[in-house]
């Protein structure tokens, strides 16, 4: 058994003002996807500034932002938030929703093209190679909060978690950061790096990350307010992946299909 750190919360405690590491997951994840991107720009849109860059980088983090947290208020725990709408802001505390952000950035990502002469797709398959540093870094904020912890198990890398009880479990944030954070990245980025066609990138990264998340859910523990929807072992997370997986698969046939029809 591996001791689990128990890193304060809170990074930075300014009296009234308290800045948290979750929060800073989650300026790590815009700022390397930002980073990230330049250097794309120039093999991406050459005519475009740093300038114009941000500007689609600030449309989708407020995509991530926005869409994820009604993303987990509207999947995940809808009773509490029309019981005490005020808990809704209180994004320090968790709660967010990648099914939900990934909704958000679409919608944004589809605005910012009809502004600026950009295909949907054109835009995502730029914009799915960066996703992974902000989930990365997410997982480890997850990590910090003590929160979405696994199963119990007996591996030797099982933790204690503050708020899981006496029992070590599978520290399911940290599967979960080398699948969709690190791994998914490095898929995303190699094969990003040639030209493919369009709607290819889009469709692998939803077909990894639905099928990355979906083998995770096994060892994680499900929302309490929710739990198992059936058979005793699908959650929320793996029923919102399964459309993921297929409309993946969809895309990157279509996409293939298409080149080849124009060959």
């Amino acid at each position: 058994m591996l001791p689990y750190p128990n890193i304060d919360p809170v990074a930075l405690d300014l009296g009234p003002l308290k800045i948290h590491w979750y929060g800073l997951m989650y300026l790590v994840g815009i700022g390397g996807a930002w980073l990230l991107a330049s250097r794309r720009l120039a093999s991406f849109e050459p005519s475009w500034t740093r300038e114009k860059l941000s500007d689609l980088v600030f449309w989708t983090a407020m995509g991530v932002i926005l869409g994820g947290r009604l993303g987990y208020v509207l999947f995940y725990d809808l009773p509490v938030y029309l019981a005490n709408p005020l808990l809704i802001f209180e994004v320090w505390k968790g709660g967010m929703s990648f099914h939900g952000g990934l909704i958000g950035v679409m919608l944004a990502t589809w605005l910012f093209g009809k502004r600026n002469n950009k295909s949907f797709f054109e835009l995502m398959d730029f914009i799915a190679p960066l996703v992974p540093i902000g989930l990365g870094a997410g997982r480890i904020g997850n990590f910090i909060n003590a929160e979405l912890w696994g199963k119990v198990t007996d591996v030797p890398w099982a933790m204690i978690f503050p708020n899981g009880g006496p029992q070590p479990r599978h520290p399911s944030q940290l599967y979960q950061f080398a699948l969709e954070g690190v791994a998914l990245f490095v898929i995303l980025w190699f094969y990003s790096r040639k030209p493919r066609p369009t709607m290819a990138v889009s469709g692998l990264f939803a077909i990894c990350y639905g099928i990355f998340r979906f083998i995770v859910e096994f060892v994680r523990v499900p929302d309490a307010q929710l739990g198992y929807l059936a058979w005793g072992w699908l959650t929320m997370g793996q029923v919102l992946c399964v459309p993921m997986v297929l409309g993946g698969a969809a895309l990157m046939v279509h996409a293939y299909r298409r080149q080849a029809a124009k060959a």
